[in-house]
């Protein structure tokens, strides 16, 4: 999606746009690019929804779709220069995190270590494969993956994406956690994290 460039709007890494489209129900997708970034882009999950998700992906509707409002507090990554940043997503919870990530990696040398702990059903849920692998990795992002629902092709970790911080938290320093997911998978992040001696104001969510 290109914004026309005499009426972009600025946002912060991580918020969340509402989009409409003609009679459609307004639908509320997190940015996955970067404030800086030439085009804005989002992560949909296929939807057959009576809203702007779901006429997306029908071909026999034409596309002109309106970004209406930009709502959520985002993520404030320039707070936290020095820092070693943890990003915590499930599923589709990954597309705010890239946000913020992109808008980390320009001045990559200005944080500490940035990990990337990603969950997600099945290996087919995994988004971003090769831009992990390639562009992340050249610029020192550790990437944790985790599956719930594996098949017999998946030799990492099983269970949920919070299991992976106990044995990773205690080797870091001065971290701050950036989380998205469902209601309940951030609850029992922000309470695992705690746990683990996170101060509220260093766990972070983008609504």
């Amino acid at each position: 999606m290109t914004p026309h460039s005499a009426a972009r709007p600025d946002f912060i890494a991580g918020q969340v746009a509402v989009l409409e489209m003609d009679s459609y129900k307004p639908t509320y997708i997190a940015f996955a690019s970067a404030p800086h970034e030439d085009e804005f882009e989002f992560l949909i999950k296929r939807s057959t929804s009576q809203n702007v998700t779901g006429a997306l992906f029908d071909p026999h509707i034409a596309k002109q779709v309106t970004l209406k409002e930009i709502v959520g507090r985002g993520f404030p990554v320039n707070d936290y220069v020095g820092h070693d940043l943890v990003f915590v997503a499930m599923g589709t919870g990954l597309a705010p995190l890239r946000s913020a990530l992109r808008h980390v990696l320009p001045n990559r040398a200005a944080y500490g270590r940035l990990l990337v702990l990603y969950g997600a059903r099945t290996l087919e849920d995994f988004c971003y494969q090769d831009e992990m692998q390639n562009e992340w990795a050249a610029q020192g992002v550790e990437l944790r993956q985790v599956l719930s629902q594996p098949d017999a092709s998946w030799s990492g970790p099983t269970g949920y994406v919070q299991s992976l911080l106990d044995n990773l938290i205690p080797e870091l320093t001065n971290p701050v956690a950036l989380v998205c997911g469902s209601q309940e998978m951030m609850a029992q992040t922000k309470e695992r994290l705690a746990t683990l001696g996170f101060a509220p104001e260093k766990i972070l969510t983008n609504y």
